[in-house]
């Protein structure tokens, strides 16, 4: 059942990326992460009373609220660096490199979650990084231009925010229901986006953002609440080295849409990357 929900989780990721893009062309970042923030947390909540979890929100212990805050922060550290370097960035480019995370949760996994080395997980981990590599384009590494250069830094501390946020809500959603586990940290981010907009001055710029940015930026919401029940629902059932390559199956989606939508095209080497991520990714399903 955790595998049907982590691939849940991907679907509904892959999507987020693109209508989040389309949402912030005219919109500040960070303003923009805070209002989608707004429709996940609301949705989340929801989602508690249907399950009726709230009931058991006094039986969650404290080392469940540290982790689970700690993963919150991580979270909203890592959409601020996100859906940056998606302002400055094609998404066919930001995306695998956040997506990179997926070596560096598996080995942090394996070194503090006690999910041992295999030949196929480190086999999945050569892939999926030479992957990446294949993705990007040496250009964009080598770049004088700032912008070119800024987009490579925002995507890689997503990354690794990313990764720390996958290990920290393994350890908090223990014996905590998923959906609550998820409205949880959920308030958290919301709250560090909106410090961080308050702090800019950015909320002023609410009343410039147009129609259509709105629509793309609450779709956008609904579609990460409902990728993140999916995944901290198969997170807590599965093992996080398989669980997380999974739910990075997004870049499917995402890059599928950012070439028929957004028409970014791939070039050769970045389809071979592409090819590889997928297969180091299906290979850990073996």
């Amino acid at each position: 059942m955790w595998v049907l929900l982590a691939l849940a989780s991907a679907f509904f990721a892959g999507v987020m990326s693109i209508l989040a893009k389309i949402g912030i062309r005219d919109t500040d970042s960070n303003l923009a992460t805070a209002l989608r923030t707004v429709v996940v947390v609301c949705f989340a909540w929801i989602m508690v009373f249907v399950v009726g979890s709230h009931t058991t929100i006094a039986d969650v212990d404290s080392k469940s609220i540290i982790f689970l805050v700690l993963s919150g922060f991580a979270t909203g550290g890592s959409w601020l660096c996100y859906f940056k370097a998606l302002q400055i960035g094609d998404v066919n480019k930001v995306v695998p490199i956040d997506k990179s995370s997926i070596v560096l949760t598996m080995l942090l996994s394996m070194i503090f979650l006690g999910e041992g080395f295999t030949i196929i997980k480190v086999c999945a981990m050569i892939f999926i990084g030479t992957g990446t590599y294949l993705m990007i384009e040496r250009k964009d590494i080598t770049s004088g231009e700032s912008k070119g250069y800024r987009w490579i830094i925002y995507a890689a501390l997503s990354a690794v925010f990313a990764s720390l946020t996958a290990i920290l809500g393994k350890v908090g959603i223990e014996g905590v229901e998923s959906n609550l586990g998820t409205a949880i940290r959920t308030i958290v981010v919301l709250v560090m986006a909106w410090v961080i907009v308050l702090i800019q001055g950015k909320h002023k710029d609410i009343r410039n953002i147009d129609k259509k940015s709105w629509l793309f930026l609450g779709l956008s919401g609904l579609a990460t609440g409902l990728s993140w029940l999916c995944f901290y629902s198969a997170l807590q059932q599965g093992p996080v080295s398989v669980v997380i390559p999974i739910d990075k199956l997004s870049i499917l989606v995402t890059i599928a849409f950012s070439f028929f939508v957004l028409k970014e095209k791939l070039k050769k080497l970045s389809i071979l990357g592409l090819v590889m991520i997928v297969l180091g990714t299906l290979s850990l399903l073996l």
